[in-house]
Protein backbone atom coordinates (compact mmCIF):
# COMPACT_ATOMS: atom_id res chain seq x y z
CA UNK A 1 0.00 0.00 0.00
CA UNK A 2 1.21 3.71 -1.24
CA UNK A 3 1.72 5.04 2.58
CA UNK A 4 0.78 8.61 0.60
CA UNK A 5 -2.70 7.34 -0.22
CA UNK A 6 -4.63 9.13 2.10
CA UNK A 7 -3.21 12.14 2.19
CA UNK A 8 -3.19 12.47 -1.50
CA UNK A 9 -7.31 11.76 -0.99
CA UNK A 10 -7.54 14.57 1.35
CA UNK A 11 -5.63 17.12 -0.33
CA UNK A 12 -7.84 15.83 -3.61
CA UNK A 13 -10.96 16.40 -2.01
CA UNK A 14 -9.84 19.96 -0.07
CA UNK A 15 -8.92 20.61 -3.96
CA UNK A 16 -12.17 19.89 -5.39
CA UNK A 17 -13.97 22.14 -2.48
CA UNK A 18 -11.79 25.07 -2.77
CA UNK A 19 -12.53 24.61 -6.87
CA UNK A 20 -16.06 25.17 -6.03
CA UNK A 21 -15.98 27.68 -3.29
CA UNK A 22 -13.81 29.75 -5.49
CA UNK A 23 -15.77 29.74 -8.51
CA UNK A 24 -18.98 30.98 -6.69
CA UNK A 25 -17.40 33.25 -5.18
CA UNK A 26 -16.01 34.84 -8.09
CA UNK A 27 -19.63 34.59 -9.72
CA UNK A 28 -21.73 35.71 -6.36
CA UNK A 29 -20.29 36.98 -3.18
CA UNK A 30 -16.61 38.52 -4.68
CA UNK A 31 -13.18 37.58 -4.39
CA UNK A 32 -12.91 40.11 -1.92
CA UNK A 33 -14.81 38.46 0.90
CA UNK A 34 -13.70 35.00 0.12
CA UNK A 35 -10.53 36.22 1.08
CA UNK A 36 -11.58 37.99 4.21
CA UNK A 37 -13.51 34.39 4.70
CA UNK A 38 -10.37 32.39 4.67
CA UNK A 39 -8.40 34.46 6.72
CA UNK A 40 -10.41 34.16 9.30
CA UNK A 41 -11.45 30.54 9.24
CA UNK A 42 -7.45 30.09 8.78
CA UNK A 43 -7.39 31.75 11.99
CA UNK A 44 -9.60 30.09 13.85
CA UNK A 45 -8.54 26.82 13.18
CA UNK A 46 -5.03 27.44 14.20
CA UNK A 47 -6.52 29.47 17.84
CA UNK A 48 -9.26 27.06 18.41
CA UNK A 49 -8.98 23.56 20.17
CA UNK A 50 -12.50 23.50 19.76
CA UNK A 51 -13.04 23.69 16.81
CA UNK A 52 -10.20 21.62 15.40
CA UNK A 53 -12.10 18.57 17.96
CA UNK A 54 -15.39 19.75 15.71
CA UNK A 55 -13.53 19.12 12.05
CA UNK A 56 -11.78 15.99 12.96
CA UNK A 57 -13.68 14.01 15.52
CA UNK A 58 -14.93 11.00 14.24
CA UNK A 59 -17.26 10.27 17.22
CA UNK A 60 -19.41 14.10 16.97
CA UNK A 61 -22.41 12.96 14.63
CA UNK A 62 -23.16 14.63 11.62
CA UNK A 63 -25.80 16.73 12.43
CA UNK A 64 -23.61 18.04 15.56
CA UNK A 65 -20.49 18.79 13.10
CA UNK A 66 -23.22 20.61 11.16
CA UNK A 67 -24.95 22.46 13.87
CA UNK A 68 -21.38 23.76 15.04
CA UNK A 69 -19.80 24.50 12.07
CA UNK A 70 -23.21 26.21 10.75
CA UNK A 71 -22.99 28.02 14.27
CA UNK A 72 -19.26 29.10 14.21
CA UNK A 73 -19.46 30.35 10.63
CA UNK A 74 -22.53 32.68 11.67
CA UNK A 75 -20.95 34.22 14.31
CA UNK A 76 -18.34 34.40 12.53
CA UNK A 77 -19.96 36.38 9.83
CA UNK A 78 -18.77 33.96 6.98
CA UNK A 79 -20.23 34.96 3.25
CA UNK A 80 -23.36 32.44 2.16
CA UNK A 81 -21.39 30.59 -0.03
CA UNK A 82 -18.51 29.60 2.33
CA UNK A 83 -21.32 28.58 5.26
CA UNK A 84 -22.95 26.87 2.83
CA UNK A 85 -19.54 24.56 2.15
CA UNK A 86 -19.20 24.17 5.34
CA UNK A 87 -22.42 22.82 6.08
CA UNK A 88 -22.23 20.29 2.75
CA UNK A 89 -19.05 19.30 4.07
CA UNK A 90 -20.80 18.84 7.42
CA UNK A 91 -23.36 16.61 5.79
CA UNK A 92 -20.52 14.38 3.81
CA UNK A 93 -18.28 13.86 6.79
CA UNK A 94 -15.76 16.01 4.84
CA UNK A 95 -14.77 18.89 7.53
CA UNK A 96 -11.49 17.21 8.37
CA UNK A 97 -9.89 18.54 4.85
CA UNK A 98 -10.93 22.32 6.02
CA UNK A 99 -7.52 23.19 6.87
CA UNK A 100 -6.26 22.10 3.22
CA UNK A 101 -8.93 23.47 1.92
CA UNK A 102 -8.06 26.95 3.60
CA UNK A 103 -4.52 26.27 2.38
CA UNK A 104 -5.41 25.36 -1.06
CA UNK A 105 -7.88 28.28 -1.57
CA UNK A 106 -4.97 31.14 -0.08
CA UNK A 107 -2.62 29.78 -2.81
CA UNK A 108 -5.55 30.15 -5.55
CA UNK A 109 -6.46 33.90 -4.02
CA UNK A 110 -2.51 34.38 -4.57
CA UNK A 111 -2.33 33.29 -7.86
CA UNK A 112 -5.28 35.38 -8.82
CA UNK A 113 -3.95 38.33 -7.34
CA UNK A 114 0.05 38.04 -9.20
CA UNK A 115 1.31 37.40 -5.28
CA UNK A 116 3.08 34.09 -4.08
CA UNK A 117 2.59 32.81 -0.40
CA UNK A 118 5.25 32.44 1.80
CA UNK A 119 4.26 30.19 5.06
CA UNK A 120 6.60 31.83 8.03
CA UNK A 121 6.98 29.85 11.44
CA UNK A 122 8.88 31.56 13.83
CA UNK A 123 10.10 31.05 17.19
CA UNK A 124 8.22 34.37 18.54
CA UNK A 125 5.50 37.03 17.69
CA UNK A 126 6.86 39.27 14.68
CA UNK A 127 6.17 42.87 14.62
CA UNK A 128 5.02 44.89 12.10
CA UNK A 129 8.23 46.38 10.95
CA UNK A 130 10.00 42.43 10.79
CA UNK A 131 7.11 41.13 8.37
CA UNK A 132 7.19 44.55 6.15
CA UNK A 133 11.21 44.12 6.23
CA UNK A 134 11.18 40.20 5.28
CA UNK A 135 8.10 40.19 3.07
CA UNK A 136 10.55 43.32 1.10
CA UNK A 137 13.56 40.30 1.21
CA UNK A 138 10.62 37.64 -0.56
CA UNK A 139 9.85 40.35 -2.99
CA UNK A 140 13.03 41.03 -4.05
CA UNK A 141 14.19 37.07 -4.24
CA UNK A 142 10.90 36.40 -6.10
CA UNK A 143 10.02 39.13 -8.14
CA UNK A 144 6.31 38.91 -7.31
CA UNK A 145 4.15 40.70 -4.82
CA UNK A 146 4.57 38.00 -1.33
CA UNK A 147 1.71 37.83 1.22
CA UNK A 148 3.19 36.67 4.73
CA UNK A 149 0.92 33.39 6.11
CA UNK A 150 2.70 33.66 9.64
CA UNK A 151 2.63 30.96 12.81
CA UNK A 152 4.23 31.18 15.82
CA UNK A 153 6.30 27.93 16.69
CA UNK A 154 8.11 28.34 20.20
CA UNK A 155 9.60 25.09 19.40
CA UNK A 156 12.40 26.67 17.13
CA UNK A 157 13.69 27.97 20.27
CA UNK A 158 14.89 31.05 17.92
CA UNK A 159 15.11 32.17 14.00
CA UNK A 160 12.68 31.71 11.75
CA UNK A 161 11.57 29.06 9.02
CA UNK A 162 11.01 30.52 5.57
CA UNK A 163 8.59 28.43 2.89
CA UNK A 164 8.16 29.99 -0.84
CA UNK A 165 6.75 27.59 -2.99
CA UNK A 166 9.38 24.32 -3.39
CA UNK A 167 11.68 26.22 -1.30
CA UNK A 168 12.34 25.87 2.27
CA UNK A 169 15.17 28.27 4.27
CA UNK A 170 15.27 27.10 8.05
CA UNK A 171 17.69 29.51 10.20
CA UNK A 172 15.77 28.30 13.31
CA UNK A 173 18.18 27.24 16.45
CA UNK A 174 16.72 24.12 16.86
CA UNK A 175 18.00 23.61 13.12
CA UNK A 176 21.10 24.62 13.95
CA UNK A 177 21.29 22.46 17.39
CA UNK A 178 20.06 18.99 15.18
CA UNK A 179 22.54 19.90 12.61
CA UNK A 180 25.17 19.75 15.64
CA UNK A 181 24.21 16.95 16.91
CA UNK A 182 24.10 15.26 14.14
CA UNK A 183 27.73 16.44 13.38
CA UNK A 184 28.81 14.89 16.29
CA UNK A 185 27.22 11.55 15.99
CA UNK A 186 29.75 11.24 12.97
CA UNK A 187 32.59 12.48 14.93
CA UNK A 188 32.09 9.26 17.83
Amino acid sequence: MDVSEPASISTGIAERYAQAVFELSREGDGLGKLEQDVDELGAAIGESADLREVLTSPVISRAEQEAAITAVAAKMGLSDTMRNVLALMAQKRRLFVVPAMVRVLRERLSNEKGEVTAEIRSAKQMSDDQRSRLAEALKASTGKDVRLDVTVDEALIGGLVVKVGSQMIDTSIRAKLNALQNTMKEVR
